[in-house]
């Protein structure tokens, strides 16, 4: 594992801005977060690299954005009123409340004192829609959004007219109502899922589970994460949920041990059977093969974006030492990477900050970027190399004679001078994976250092 830990990655979260404690002017709320203006960037560079890979790339999968609030009948015929609960136990001394596989024994974890019977504690956020709270106007925060994707098969299939297999993808907010939640950003109440339904031929359905397993495992790999702090974990029979047929975790080596990425799971048919029955509705599909209607089986591979969020954070943190001192940078790859390069002029003087100006205005056409113009150069280095930015471009007073800029690479800190007008180019060749000992054309240089 490398060199980090939860602490320092929390310090550095709150102290370069990519996520804060929500409503911490009030003290916070637990376990409830606000990404700021580098993590929401990182955030939705996560969602948007996953729906490159699933929905765009491909033409097997298309795309949904359900509602949060549903008809509370979707949430009998999935099982959640019922098994959707986690056995709760309160310390009869402190209070303090836990799930029972959260320790051994039969004492508080935390005081020792005497614990209660167990009870189920059902995790769905309950709320009421209407003008008056009765028994009618119940309804719940969704605490997935796979059911979102099961109730719009039909539509789908009459809309797109796919064939099996296909499948249907959706990135969306969930709610579970959690006992205990912790490790910051990793389990918390209010989190972002990013889930897909791949409907498949019965007795296909071991092979497409096998595919995704590998696809899904491959995904982090390409994304920079280490094969090493990966791991495959197969559910038992005796933790496999109600639906389940088979399923496996993707494990990631967080700072606080081996925890769950992602789940791929092998649904069967339960989601359409239970679906068509409560509905009333047929969710078959008519297979032109055999000219009979089948339920489809179904594979789901579902990976938290917070959780993915807060892995490639852990994997990509590093700290090398730099002469004296210590330095801290995260090695994001670019399509991850909050800004993708920084503008730094070495004044804040004319003409030099108007030329360094021109060209931040002309790079955010193409991507985001910052501009730091405070301190000395190296501290600059330093704060983008802490923030994960692979580029940095520095404006220096030649550039007013030679019209060109130098790059500085984040991981390799080496560093060439290129003309300003390749220097759009030239980003989106690095960017896109070209080395950066390849020199530009047009007589560009190497810096000594």
């Amino acid at each position: 594992m490398n060199k980090a830990s939860m602490e320092k990655i929390v310090s550095l979260c709150r102290r370069r801005g990519f996520i804060f404690p929500s409503s911490e002017i009030y003290g916070g709320l637990s376990s409830c977060w606000d990404y700021g203006p580098l993590g929401v960037e990182l955030k939705n560079n996560v969602k948007k690299a996953w729906w490159q890979a699933i929905v765009q790339q491909r033409d097997d999968i298309v795309g949904l954005d359900t509602s949060i609030f549903m008809h509370p009948q979707v949430w009998e015929a999935s099982g959640h009123l019922k098994g959707f609960s986690d056995p709760l136990v309160e310390c009869k001394s402190c209070h303090l409340r836990w799930r029972t596989d959260e320790f051994e024994g039969n004492v508080c974890p935390s005081c020792g004192g005497e614990l209660t019977e167990p009870r189920q504690f059902n995790l769905m956020f309950k709320t009421f829609m209407g003008p008056i709270e009765d028994e009618a106007g119940i309804v719940y925060l969704r605490p997935e959004t796979a059911q979102g994707i099961f109730v719009n098969f039909q539509n789908v299939v009459n809309t797109t007219r796919k064939k099996l297999p296909f499948g249907i993808a959706q990135i969306g907010k969930s709610f579970r109502n959690e006992i205990t939640t912790g490790n910051f950003i990793f389990r918390s109440r209010e989190f972002e899922q990013m889930e897909i339904e791949y409907f498949v031929k019965p007795g296909t359905d071991k092979e497409w589970f096998d595919y995704w397993l590998k696809e899904r495992f491959n995904w982090y790999i390409g994304l920079g994460i280490k094969e090493e702090n990966l791991r495959l974990r197969r559910h038992d029979s005796g933790e496999l949920a109600h639906y389940a047929r088979e399923c496996y975790d993707i494990d990631y080596q967080f700072p606080m041990g081996l925890s769950e990425l992602e789940g791929v799971a092998n649904r069967g048919d339960f989601d359409l059977v239970q679906h068509s029955k409560f509905s009333g509705k047929s969710l078959t599909y008519l297979d032109e093969d055999s000219k009979e209607h089948i339920v489809p089986y179904i594979i789901e591979p579902s990976a938290g974006v917070d959780r993915s969020v807060l892995a490639f954070l852990c994997d990509a943190y590093d700290e090398e030492p730099d002469k004296d001192e210590i330095r801290v940078v995260l090695h994001l790859r670019p399509a991850l990477a909050p800004h993708k390069a920084a503008v730094l002029p070495l004044s804040r003087k004319e003409p030099l900050a108007k030329v360094a100006k021109e060209i931040y205005a002309d790079i955010r056409q193409c991507w985001m970027a910052g501009y730091d113009d405070t301190q000395s150069i190296g501290r600059r280095y330093r704060r983008q190399d802490e923030i994960g930015t692979p580029y940095c471009i520095t404006v220096d007073f030649q550039s007013l004679e030679d019209k060109q800029v130098t790059i500085r690479e984040r991981d390799s800190m080496k560093q060439i001078r290129i003309p300003i007008s390749e220097l759009n180019n030239t980003l989106a060749a690095k960017l896109n994976g070209e080395p950066f000992e390849v020199l530009p054309p047009g007589g560009s240089h190497w810096l000594g250092f």
